[in-house]
């Protein structure tokens, strides 16, 4: 099974870039974030034509997630646990029946947090890092396959950016962001691209500015984190950075995981 996460930055905008990846790259499930639309607006038609069943959870003009799929979930889970006043569409699971039994499938799009001195936007974001924590820590118990896949707005590591300095006061890159990270890999969650390779200069997002495209000034912020049981069975990953370079592309590109699940 292929296994994809990526931000799409505005489904609406982005739809011809979206069906040509599915018909070129298909993943068997793809998980997209920043979708930018409410459920109603959401362009299944499109998508359901090649093939996909769709579940979102979606948001009007911000935020927004969504689960698409060769085969239809046998669950459908929206919002993260943890706090009922939280209304920001950042959270959908999808549980699966596959041949040796179910996995779980999250698209979640972390906060990004900036300004890291806002005294509302990043503590909301550790704190929607607490939730997913402590959820996480729930479906481990389970003991089954478990992929949080999305756009963390994290860069776990300094190789994970092409100048650490740049980012030294940043959101995605402050101490306290990082250590919420670990906390995930300390439950036990790996993250799939670095358990399949150690080559620097991996980048997920360009910003559209100041040539960071051109330059390869990038960063790695999207991941798939996987539960011992999905690791088992992961073999191999891939950031497909072409996309990138598509006309009115996504800043973000989808990152993959190939599995033996089937």
């Amino acid at each position: 099974m292929k296994i994809a996460t990526w931000n799409i930055n505005g489904v609406k905008a982005r739809i011809e870039n979206l069906c040509q990846w599915l018909e070129t790259s298909r993943p068997d499930i793809a998980c997209l974030q920043e979708i930018k639309s409410v459920d109603e607006g959401f362009p299944r038609r499109e998508i359901e034509a090649l093939g996909y069943h769709v579940e979102t959870h979606g948001q009007k003009g911000f935020n927004g997630v969504a689960l698409l799929s060769r085969m239809k979930p046998d669950e459908v889970h929206r919002g993260l646990p943890g706090d009922d006043g939280d209304e920001q569409a950042r959270f959908i699971e999808g549980v699966f029946s596959v041949e040796r039994g179910a996995i779980r499938v999250v698209s979640l799009y972390l906060p990004n947090g900036n300004p890291s001195d806002d005294p509302v936007k990043y503590p909301y974001k550790l704190a929607w890092m607490a939730r997913l924590e402590a959820l996480a820590r729930d479906r481990m118990a389970l003991e089954e396959p478990l992929i949080l896949a999305g756009d963390y707005n994290i860069i776990p590591e300094p190789f994970d950016c092409k100048d650490p300095k740049q980012w030294a006061t940043d959101a995605l890159f402050l101490p306290q962001s990082r250590s919420a990270f670990r906390r995930l890999e300390h439950l036990g969650f790996v993250d799939a691209v670095r358990a399949t390779t150690d080559e620097a200069s991996l980048y997920s997002f360009w910003d559209y500015q100041a040539g960071a495209w051109q330059k390869n000034n990038g960063i790695r912020i999207d991941h798939l984190m996987l539960s011992p049981e999905a690791t088992d069975h992961l073999r191999s990953t891939a950031i497909e950075k072409h996309v990138r370079a598509w006309e009115k592309p996504s800043d973000h590109v989808p990152v993959v995981g190939h599995f033996a699940f089937n």
